[in-house]
């Protein structure tokens, strides 16, 4: 006989987990499947994100940039490192901790709200009375019906055509977080997030890095400015992005990978690397997930088609995060999958794209919220603008990382905040002042005019409001 579950969630991601917590919140009976697999076969909740996406990234971009600090800004506040060494296995091997940690995490959660897990691949079956049959393939096979499901399924890495991932040579960002050794040279396609990120990674670790980028511009979807100081700072690292390429043929061989590109000068040349990263976008996965079985309208991207209350073309059917429009990031999943939750339940679940924060790991971080400069200026928007630079700014001396600057948009006759935008240390943090103020339409002179503490680095916040005035203090 099928178990019977109020809400049923397909996908363990962050979407996913937070749905369901939410449900069961709610008072629902609430079931769970997932088929993410630890090394032992056991399950890994927290979908790409814990386990190959942003948790592993996080932990490798702060590993390595100790390392890098060590070996080269230490000596600037007194202290001497000597036999400076890398333990590339411990290395990975702390890496793989924290996120057993999420994963282990998400499954006391799990217990605590008295959500059931199934470990496996759910698929639709069919419709029946009570609302629809799931089945769980896995090492326990199952079959369930839920009145409500929410499918939270996620993204897969987009491959070139022609260079299918083998994870050895050409790495998605799965295997560009399981390297066992520092590549002599490293080779990435893409310089959006995953790309950056990565490629930092390596080239703090001793790596020679080139990122090959199609685009003519860099970090197209980045305020201008912010996207130009960002793209100064990484150049001094000694990070090698070409710009408006045209990617051709790419062979792997026993020594490495080569491959043959273009630059924008319509010159041919030749990239040859020990591993090469492919980071070109992601893909909603909806495979195996008997969309067709049910009728569940697909869009052509393999997209789940939903309403702006995330519900599908299905009655009581819905879908949340990587899996359906909208930015592919953790958090929006997130307040989706709580949203949906709350619907269910006969509450207004709230989701603001307007005001979801953009952040890459980076040295400098790069972080954002709302619109661009040039994105005001194509709609004709009448603004103003704030800078406020790193190099000003007391605690950013003190920690000896001044790059970037604070930059503020808000309209030209409210004053009402448009955008911020910040490249520069913390910058990850630094957003969220950003994100409360524009979800309660603060202006500017609402964030000049509140008490920062000093010496932080959110003084360049409120600075950067006060230029929009004209008026910064210190600068």
């Amino acid at each position: 006989m099928s178990k019977q579950f109020d809400v049923i969630v397909i996908g363990g991601g962050p979407g996913g987990y937070i749905a369901a917590i939410r449900a069961a919140q709610l008072g629902f009976n609430v079931a769970c499947i997932d088929e993410w697999k630890n090394a032992k076969g056991g399950p890994a909740l927290g979908g790409t994100c814990t386990n190959v996406g942003c948790i592993p990234s996080k932990a490798l971009l702060q590993s390595s940039e100790h390392y890098e600090q060590a070996g080269h800004h230490f000596a600037d506040h007194g202290i001497e490192v000597k036999g400076l060494g890398l333990d590339m296995a411990r290395m990975l091997g702390r890496k793989d901790t924290v996120v057993k940690q999420n994963n282990d995490g998400i499954l006391y959660l799990f217990k605590k709200n008295k959500i059931t897990f199934f470990h496996g691949r759910g698929t639709f079956a069919k419709a029946v009375d009570a609302g629809y049959e799931i089945t769980v393939a896995g090492s326990a096979p199952d079959t369930l019906v839920g009145k409500h499901i929410i499918v939270a399924t996620g993204s897969n890495a987009r491959a070139l055509p022609g260079a299918p991932f083998d994870e050895e040579m050409i790495l998605s960002n799965d295997g560009a977080l399981r390297v066992g050794a520092v590549p002599k040279k490293l080779g990435l396609i893409g310089s959006g997030v995953i790309g950056l990120e990565m490629g930092s990674v390596w080239r703090r670790l001793g790596s020679e890095v080139t990122v090959l980028e199609a685009l003519p511009t860099f970090l197209g979807a980045v305020d201008e400015q912010i996207a130009r100081e960002a793209k100064k700072a990484f150049d001094k690292q000694g990070l090698k992005i070409e710009l408006g390429v045209k990617v051709g043929e790419i062979k792997t061989g026993k020594k490495g990978v080569s491959v043959a590109w273009t630059n924008a000068k319509g010159e041919a040349q030749t990239l040859e690397v020990d591993k090469l990263i492919v980071s070109i976008g992601r893909v909603p996965n909806t495979i195996g997930l008997g969309a067709e079985t049910v009728g569940l309208k697909l869009d052509e991207r393999g997209a789940i088609v939903v309403d702006d209350d995330c519900k599908t073309s299905l009655p009581n059917v819905w879908a949340v995060g990587d899996v359906v429009r909208g930015p592919m990031l953790a958090h929006k999943a997130e307040e989706e999958g709580v949203a949906v939750a709350e619907r269910i339940a006969g509450q207004h679940g709230h989701v603001n794209f307007n005001t979801v924060p953009w952040v890459i790991y980076t040295s400098p971080e790069i972080a954002w919220v709302g619109q661009t400069e040039q994105q005001l200026k194509s709609a004709g928007r009448a603004y103003k603008a704030g800078t406020f630079p790193f190099l000003a700014n007391g605690r950013a001396r003190a920690l000896g990382d001044t790059t970037g600057m604070v930059k503020f948009l808000a309209d030209a006759a409210t004053d009402e905040i448009l955008g911020v935008h910040i490249v520069g240390p913390q910058a990850s943090e630094l957003i969220s002042e950003a994100v409360v103020a524009m979800e309660f339409r603060a202006s500017s002179e609402d964030i000049a005019r509140i008490c920062h503490a000093h010496p932080s680095l959110s003084e360049a916040t409120k600075e950067a409001a006060l230029a929009v005035d004209k008026r910064t203090l210190n600068f």
